[in-house]
């Protein structure tokens, strides 16, 4: 990564960064209607990966993925609109926090149910071999799902077929309240798993934005050139609880203190400060974030309803909703 593609992934890790804050200060207003699961600590791996994928390539990511949603295009205003139900929001407002999706880009969703995204991430891959394209499908997922039957279900059949599907673990160390060492039997709970399946499993610093770039670059090229899926295992840590109602006190404070000392913009700022990149560069792609979260705030709040008329619409390609067999 030059120095130029390093300020750009930086203001874009602080963009979202940014807009998280944003939401988390709309929740508190209660402008936020539900729940939302914070990404704040792990911005290095959607963005990282975004910076080594092409613009025609599908990701796929858990509730947990309002970075994601960014760092494949879609906007500050769309994200935090749709968060605040309004029709300008990035699903029109039926979707909600733990749905955000922008087929457009290749952002094809956030999934609810966990592992329920990586058969379909398969389903995608498979998708671009019966169209001869060389497009990827890459399945963002948490250590927690490596405990369920369709993490196995999903890498057997990537295998069987040599499918052209990524399987990238943000690994934040707790799946929900529990520590995942304390529940798996190996250390390394997707990386550790892939060779079963005879698949590569890789670890790398899931904060450190090059690190995670030239690690999905690298297996990207693999799955193109016919080699089949690969896991990558992107150790990292949420700032936050698992959600807005968790404050978190199960978390030792030592080991809090420690990733937090390990932060994704910090790493990043350091790696430009050693490229002569200067402070006051830095400083101004922060402005810049601040300014388009700002703008989006009140953009979002200033959005209208959504008409209840539209509830039904979209539920089929077509736009219609009628019931069909």
């Amino acid at each position: 990564m030059d120095t130029a593609g390093l300020l750009a992934c930086y203001e874009r890790m602080a963009l979202i960064r940014r807009t998280e804050k944003a939401a988390h200060d709309l929740f508190l207003q209660g402008l936020v209607k539900g729940t939302t699961h914070l990404a704040a600590g792990q911005e290095a791996i959607a963005v990282g990966a975004s910076a080594a994928l092409r613009p025609d390539d599908y990701v796929f990511a858990t509730y947990r993925g309002h970075h994601h949603a960014l760092a494949r295009g879609a906007t500050p205003e769309e994200c935090l609109a749709e968060l605040m139900s309004r029709a300008t929001g990035l699903c029109k407002a039926k979707g909600g926090s733990m749905h955000l999706t922008k087929a457009a880009t290749g952002m094809l969703g956030s999934y609810a149910i966990v592992g329920s995204h990586l058969p379909m991430a398969v389903g995608a891959a498979w998708s671009a071999r019966l169209r001869g394209t060389d497009q990827l499908a890459v399945a963002f997922f948490g250590d927690g799902a490596t405990n369920i039957g369709a993490f196995h279900e999903s890498l057997n059949l990537a295998a069987v077929w040599k499918l052209p599907v990524l399987f990238v673990c943000e690994n934040n160390q707790y799946m929900e309240y529990t520590p995942i060492a304390d529940v798996t039997a190996v250390a390394r709970p997707a990386a550790d798993r892939a060779p079963a399946h005879g698949i590569p499993g890789e670890v790398v610093d899931g904060n450190d934005v090059v690190a995670v770039e030239e690690a999905v670059a690298r297996i990207a090229e693999r799955a193109r050139a016919g080699d089949g899926p690969a896991v990558l295992e992107a150790e990292t840590y949420r700032h936050f609880g698992h959600s807005r109602a968790d404050p978190a006190a199960y978390r030792p404070a030592e080991e809090v203190e420690r990733w937090l000392k390990h932060d994704p913009l910090d790493l990043a700022r350091g790696r430009l400060a050693e490229l002569g990149v200067g402070a006051e560069v830095v400083a101004e792609a922060d402005e810049r974030a601040r300014a388009v979260v700002e703008r989006a705030v009140e953009a979002a709040k200033a959005g209208p309803p959504p008409d209840p008329r539209e509830a039904l619409t979209d539920v089929w390609a077509d736009g219609g909703a009628a019931w069909r067999t």
